[in-house]
């Protein structure tokens, strides 16, 4: 005799202790540790993991197959006087994972957002301050922290114990040395590190790993030797880059990074600058 068809219904794996508001939504195979908290607005991805004591709250999404390892706060009012209890968001794409104690504040301002991208590891005790946007693919190691309106691009790596200003951006593919101070802008593919930071050469090994061809590497080492080594401004560098450089992505973007640096851009003496 055949058994009778049944539609399987994919069980989540809540624990007991977890607190879940029956408004939140929560995808196929998420699963909730013990004493976790879940708030009314929150919408977890399918795969998701959420560890012992974690508290998620506010108006948060979270993406498919995310870890939030035990005790990270996301989603809590930001630490900002200029708060007055507006709606506003937390969205985390997928595959990322977010280490012991980090926190992710949703933003100030109705209707804004606070946004970190896919495939990213925030280390233990990080901090993602009210409307940050972090790209996808960025490492920040443990205790660093990104004050707010901060900006992080794609592949940037932020070392351990550093510190971001308010309203800096992080460009492509940069690094920034461990227990860093970063007050203006960091551009796209190179290493900085200091207090406060200085830059010190090309991030070649992270160029290498995102695949960036022989034509953009060769282009971007000339244009960190007119933006770093040629006593220009860096309107002059600029302009000496467009006519100068072979046009390519990696290029474009470099400058358009620059054109808007609006906090100026972290500089280096020559004696700081690695040699290629």
């Amino acid at each position: 005799m055949k058994p009778e068809s049944s539609v399987v219904i994919p069980i989540r794996k809540i624990h007991e202790t977890a607190v879940i508001h029956p408004n939140a939504r929560l995808g196929k195979d998420v699963e909730v540790g013990p004493y976790a908290v879940v708030g009314e607005n929150v919408v977890i991805g399918e795969g998701t993991q959420i560890c012992a004591h974690v508290v998620i709250d506010g108006w948060t999404s979270i993406g498919k197959n995310c870890v939030i390892f035990p005790g990270a706060s996301i989603g809590a009012e930001p630490q900002d006087l200029k708060f007055k209890g507006e709606k506003s968001y937390v969205f985390i794409g997928d595959n990322t994972k977010i280490r012991e104690f980090a926190t992710v504040n949703r933003a100030t301002g109705e209707g804004e957002e606070t946004r970190i991208g896919s495939n990213c590891l925030l280390q233990a005790y990080t901090h993602v301050a009210h409307n940050c946007i972090v790209g996808n693919h960025v490492i920040m190691s443990n205790a660093a922290t990104l004050a707010g309106h901060v900006i992080v691009e794609d592949r940037a790596v932020i070392s351990g114990l550093t510190g971001v200003h308010q309203f800096v951006k992080i460009g492509r593919n940069a690094m920034i040395g461990g227990a860093s101070k970063i007050v203006q802008d960091v551009p796209p593919f190179v290493i900085v590190d200091g207090h406060p930071a200085k830059v010190r050469g090309l991030n070649n090994v992270g160029m290498s790993r995102a695949g960036l061809s022989e034509v953009a590497r060769r282009n971007l080492k000339k244009g960190f030797k007119i933006l770093y080594r040629s006593g220009y401004s860096l309107a002059q560098a600029i302009d000496v880059m467009e006519q100068e450089l072979e046009s390519c992505e990696e290029v474009e973007h470099l400058l358009r990074f620059l054109r808007n640096a609006e906090r100026g851009i972290c500089r280096g003496g020559r004696r700081d600058i690695t040699e290629e």
